[in-house]
């Protein structure tokens, strides 16, 4: 199914985005102009049309996107490589009920397209692990996606 384009979410992304992923997030640098390309991992999918994410306030991120909102998440999911691209906002500058400074954004998906070449498949995805405290971690992760989740961004 290499190369198919869709204006929304399918249904399997969308499952796949309702809990911590990593993903990439490439912006434009608001020095440079150039491309800009940072992993991350609280991501989720509130419908089919939009991904909340939650990254450091004091990121380049968060300032590349205050310059320019055309921002394209990447991921692996379902044996293939997707873009997700689209204009995204910072719609609170410091997620509630998270010890650490997180903005929430919103990508507002424009396209989403699977990029995987023609005649091949993912045949494992990537696997990460937190290296630092797996309590502490986990207690964090579970703060950041309940505060996405929160649905006031709509």
């Amino acid at each position: 199914m290499a190369n198919q384009v869709e204006d929304r979410l399918v249904d399997s992304l969308k499952n796949y985005l309702q809990r911590e992923r990593l993903v990439t997030i490439s912006t434009i640098d608001h020095v440079t102009g150039g491309p800009n390309v940072n992993a991350i991992s609280w991501v989720f999918a509130s419908d089919e049309k939009q991904i909340l994410f939650a990254i450091d306030s004091r990121s380049k991120i968060v300032k590349n996107i205050l310059q320019n909102e055309h921002v394209v998440i990447t991921l692996i999911a379902n044996d293939s490589i997707y873009s997700i691209s689209g204009k995204t906002e910072i719609v609170k500058e410091i997620l509630e009920g998270v010890p650490l400074k997180l903005s929430a954004a919103r990508l507002s998906i424009q396209e989403v397209r699977d990029i995987m070449f023609y005649g091949s498949k993912i045949s494992l995805e990537p696997v990460y692990e937190k290296t630092y405290d797996a309590l502490a971690a986990a207690k964090l992760d579970k703060q950041v996606m309940e505060a996405l989740k929160g649905g006031y961004y709509k």
